[in-house]
């Protein structure tokens, strides 16, 4: 039997940058992103525009079109913005993906040219699976417009939309020629939206940096109250440490079957699917760090003054840790949240495996989980839940 292998390495340069009002003429930023000096001609572009900032900042559309018209020289944008529904909704069909690529068709855009998503995280996975399939890949510049988008999934490689009842089903991993975090983004966001990507900052700090977890402890208080310049730094640092992952990991697409930096994702995204995703991403993961944090203290992992630290600190920033569908029970009485450990599994193959918490700044990955144990967690979260109810009554309601 005859062979030939040959090692083929593919190098990519990630670019992640930070700058306010993208789209002010006389910012440049995009403008240096797109424009490449060899090109004799205008980089032809396509921008998708996720439908809730558009409602959000109504004079966004037309800013964006003088945008490319002030720099008309370099760039070319071959129609409107193309508005697109955002949210969960824009990844549960294909229908999404393939409007985008009628449009690659239509205006003949080529791998030199760029497909540009303008909005948050679900939009941007949805388009950049349309420019990572179209003329089997499209360079792509994402613009995250949220905190949970700028601080963590903007800023990664990967792309998908839902199938099957299941989260990020069908994917690739394909990463964006540049992202621009654009602070002016986020200030019409709700404020369940603002509060959303603190969570994933807890994260990363609390299995990676010990120092940026105190950090957002001692500026708790700032962030509960959305002051930019905390907001800023923390999505700063966020995003620094994902993309130190992604490029230093020695695993950037996942061919192993491990997801370090998805402490908490397992039960995050069945409870997402459980609820029809009436529970937000970011909320999820709250719950599921929550979750994970009680069973490592369970099993005698963490100590039990780190992990109400880790708790403590989620209910400081606004966020539930408890919700109904952790109760929800297939016909068999078993608790469907479970059935997250497998898809889990299955999302990477091999042998599971999930982050815990050993102390704070420092995770380890496991390949087993005691169901009595996580069971006994999850009652003991409703109970905390509970508590944390009535004490909040009993404050607005005593006497003065």
């Amino acid at each position: 039997m005859s062979i030939i292998r040959r090692s083929i390495q593919v190098s990519y340069d990630l670019r992640v940058h930070f700058t306010r009002d993208v789209f002010n003429p006389s910012n440049l930023v995009l403008k240096a992103v797109l424009d490449d000096p060899r090109r004799k001609t205008p980089c032809k572009t396509l921008l998708v525009l996720d439908e809730s900032l558009a409602q959000a900042q109504p004079q966004l559309a037309a800013r964006i079109e003088t945008y490319f018209t002030s720099h008309n020289d370099r760039l070319a944008l071959v129609c409107p913005p193309l508005v697109i529904e955002g949210g969960e909704r824009t990844k549960n069909s294909y229908f999404h993906v393939s409007e985008i690529q009628s449009q690659v068709d239509r205006f003949h855009i080529d791998r030199h040219s760029c497909i540009i998503a303008v909005g948050g995280g679900a939009l941007l996975d949805m388009v950049g699976l349309a420019a990572a399939t179209a003329h089997r890949g499209v360079r792509h510049v994402r613009i995250p417009s949220t905190t949970l988008s700028q601080a963590d999934s903007g800023v990664g490689v990967k792309n998908g939309i839902n199938a099957f009842g299941k989260k990020n089903f069908i994917g690739t991993f394909s990463p964006p020629m540049a992202v621009i975090n654009d602070s002016a983004l986020l200030d019409s966001l709700s404020v369940r939206d603002k509060r959303a990507g603190y969570v994933e900052a807890v994260k990363v700090a609390a299995i990676r940096d010990r120092d940026f977890f105190e950090t957002i402890e001692r500026d708790v208080e700032r962030l509960h109250q959305f002051e930019p310049a905390a907001m800023e730094a923390l999505i700063l640092r966020c995003a620094e440490l994902h993309v130190n992952h992604i490029a230093t990991s020695g695993d950037p697409f996942e061919f192993g079957s491990s997801r370090p930096l998805d402490f908490g994702h397992w039960s995050a995204h069945k409870l997402e699917q459980l609820s029809e995703y009436k529970i937000r991403h970011g909320e999820a993961v709250a719950i599921g760090i929550a979750l994970d944090t009680l069973y490592a203290r369970r099993i005698g992992l963490l100590d039990a003054g780190s992990a109400e630290r880790v708790l403590n600190l989620l209910e400081r920033l606004g966020f539930d840790l408890f919700a109904n569908e952790l109760h929800h029970s297939g016909s068999s009485n078993s608790l469907l949240i479970l059935e997250g450990l497998e898809e889990f599994r299955e999302h990477l193959g091999g042998e599971l495996t999930i982050t815990l918490l050993k102390e704070i700044g420092h995770g380890v990955e496991v390949h087993e989980v005691s169901l009595p144990r996580m069971i006994e967690s999850i009652r003991e979260l409703e109970q905390r839940h509970s508590r944390r109810e009535r004490n909040i009554l009993d404050m607005q309601f005593k006497p003065l």
